[in-house]
């Protein structure tokens, strides 16, 4: 068959000498479960012909017989385990012949070239990789898991291809790139090769079928045999791999070493993107529709403001490798929801709480839904502790020995000791006494002290309505932020609870979502395989969160009273714009509120800005 000859190229041990020990593997397994039968039948040969008489052979032979037909029957379930359980199939976009016909035709020329057989399909993963993937498994079809001819029995492999390298890259360059991937088509025909990858994948999948109610014990000798296998199945994909990429040696070898930067960009772009810009629409129930799109724009970004990327933009005059797609619009919107499910772990499908966003609309629908939301929970955070079981307003008469809400993700048990009182607003000293009406609220009026009677997110109209908070400010104000938070640092102090009951309630609100979902049959949509995959961020700390509800709260009190926008960053996600600029002098100012308990900078920031920070903001 062509292209396995060149297997041998790889070096010393051969991919092919690899697969073999393998392979001898599987041949010494069953041996070990043949020979207790093998024993068997020497002994009832030897009782039928009289060379062993005498009754203690009989019991011999007998109970011999009964271990050999128990082995043989273990034996025979873990084998039809292994050849019947469905391998792992990575979820990927299907891209039919009619959807990108061009591409199918660059492919085909490219194994023509290299003499190897095309792939059967071609599939899109929302990752910055290639690879081929074989989907010819019986298990496969029974499940309903591929279809057509890459699911025919000793069918080529799929070859899955990472989509932002449609978008980013121009046609010769994913020509260089994928090139020696496509020729891993030759030494994965290969009969023995074949043969020992099928053993491998049969075991892994017997791994997870050992984790169902009755089939606990197939994982063990799975287990087993996979350790015993693991650095020749190892070194044996290696030597495919090196038996590819010398084969691929006289297919645009210039040209690969300079599109190898490419893919390095490519990731760097699609990281920033994923993080930075996907993941706060993913946490607002929204998903970019065209990350694809995105990482362009992103890659063209970062290769302006990174001298060591100039040049690169020039390539963009070239044909890019999307327009190999018929609708590559389409195609981005599927793999865009695609990457949501793998690295977020949302909805297979939309619907009215997982809807797409366009880009144009990202900064109102996403980034200013973000900040207010943000702020939300944390006036809500500020109204639980300063309760009268909470921490002691202003005037000290409420709960000045009582300790603090839970700071802790369980809510229970957990308590913070109290923190100092916080300072009276800059429009004068508290009052005791005297209702506040929503005029001088607004105006910076002080407010009476009280119980608080928010219990959840805050609008203008709530804040006019309800009484005012203990800690004596009057409704969600950036004041009343600045004034909890002054001196509030170290261990213990307010901004430590804050910080705390931030985290309670994020998690608690992430788990009421899971379980929403869940009960609307979101959780089908997860299937086989638990999602996300592949999260793209660490939990973050309690400071992490209190600094960036703190962010957003000044960045609402911007666009309400100074006449900011939010706005979007390619490679930084949610930016507040001044008359149209970019402020990237925030973050280091509310550190030094949250962190030190110094507001000054801040201050000098929002009275530079003509924020007013007694002005009531509008959250969610």
């Amino acid at each position: 068959m062509s292209g396995i000859g060149s297997i041998m190229e790889a070096g010393v041990p051969s991919a092919r000498s690899r697969a073999l020990a393998v392979l001898r593997v599987r041949s010494r397994a069953l041996a070990v479960v043949l020979l207790p039968a093998a024993l068997a039948v020497v002994l009832v040969a030897a009782r039928t012909t009289g060379r062993l008489a005498g009754e203690v052979w009989g019991t011999v032979t007998l109970v011999v017989c009964a271990v050999a037909a128990l082995v043989l029957l273990v034996g025979g379930v873990f084998a039809a385990v292994v050849l019947r359980a469905s391998p792992a199939v990575t979820p990927t976009v299907p891209l039919s012949e009619a959807a990108a016909p061009d591409l199918y035709r660059l492919v085909r020329d490219l194994a023509d070239r290299m003499d190897v057989p095309p792939p059967s399909a071609i599939a899109l993963t929302p990752d910055c990789d290639s690879w081929l993937e074989d989907r010819a498994h019986a298990a496969h079809r029974r499940g309903g898991i591929a279809g057509g001819p890459q699911s025919a029995p000793g069918a080529a492999p799929v070859l899955v291809i990472g989509s932002p390298f449609l978008w980013w890259m121009r046609v010769a360059e994913l020509r260089a790139v994928l090139a020696p991937v496509v020729a891993g088509t030759g030494p994965s025909a290969h009969p023995d090769i074949a043969d020992a990858r099928a053993f491998v994948r049969g075991l892994d999948a017997a791994v997870d079928v050992g984790s169902r109610r009755g089939l606990g014990w197939i994982a063990a000798p799975a287990r087993l045999l996979l350790r015993l296998c693991r650095t020749d199945a190892a070194e044996m994909e290696r030597g495919v791999a090196a038996a590819a990429s010398d084969r691929a040696q006289g297919v645009d070898y210039g040209l690969r070493i300079v599109a190898q930067e490419q893919v390095g960009l490519a990731y760097a772009g699609w990281d920033r993107l994923l993080t930075r810009v996907a993941l706060p629409a993913w946490r607002m129930g929204r998903w970019p529709a065209h990350l694809d799109a995105g990482v362009v724009s992103a890659l063209t970004e970062l290769s302006r403001r990174d001298r060591l990327a100039e040049g690169f933009t020039s390539r963009l005059g070239e044909r890019p490798a999307c327009d190999l797609l018929e609708q590559p619009g389409v195609i981005d919107e599927a793999t865009s929801l695609l990457a949501a499910r793998l690295f977020h772990g949302g909805p297979a499908e939309a619907g009215p709480d997982w809807s797409p966003v366009e880009w144009a609309a990202y900064p109102e629908e996403v980034v200013d839904r973000k900040w207010r939301t943000e702020a939300a929970r944390l006036h809500t955070a500020l109204d639980a502790l300063a309760g009268p079981a909470g921490l002691a307003g202003p005037t000290g008469a409420a709960g000045s020995s009582g300790a603090a809400g839970s700071a802790s993700p369980e809510g229970a048990g957990t308590v913070a000791p109290a923190a100092p009182a916080a300072p009276a607003t800059a429009a004068g000293p508290v009052s005791a006494t005297g209702p506040v009406s929503a005029a001088g609220a607004a105006a910076g009026s002080p407010a009476p002290s009280g119980p608080s009677g928010a219990a959840g997110p805050v609008t203008i109209e709530a804040a006019d309505a309800a009484p005012p908070a203990v800690d004596g400010f009057a409704g969600p104000t950036l004041e009343r932020v600045l004034g909890c938070l002054t001196g509030a640092s170290g261990e213990g102090a307010l901004g430590e609870a804050l910080a705390g009951r931030l985290s309670a309630d994020l998690a608690r609100e992430e788990r009421a979502v899971g379980a929403a979902g869940a009960a609307g049959g979101a959780g089908k949509a997860r299937g086989a395989d638990a999602v996300p995959l592949f999260p793209l961020q660490p939990p973050r700390s309690g400071r992490d969160l209190l600094a960036d509800h703190v962010t957003a709260m000044v960045c609402c009190a911007a666009v309400d009273s100074a006449g900011a926008a939010p706005g979007m960053d390619w490679l930084d996600g949610p930016v507040l714009l001044v008359d149209g600029d970019r402020r990237a002098d925030l973050p280091p100012r509310v550190l030094c509120l949250v962190e030190d308990g110094d507001p000054e900078p801040l201050r000098e920031w929002l009275s530079a800005l003509g924020v007013r920070t007694e002005k009531p903001v509008r959250l969610v």
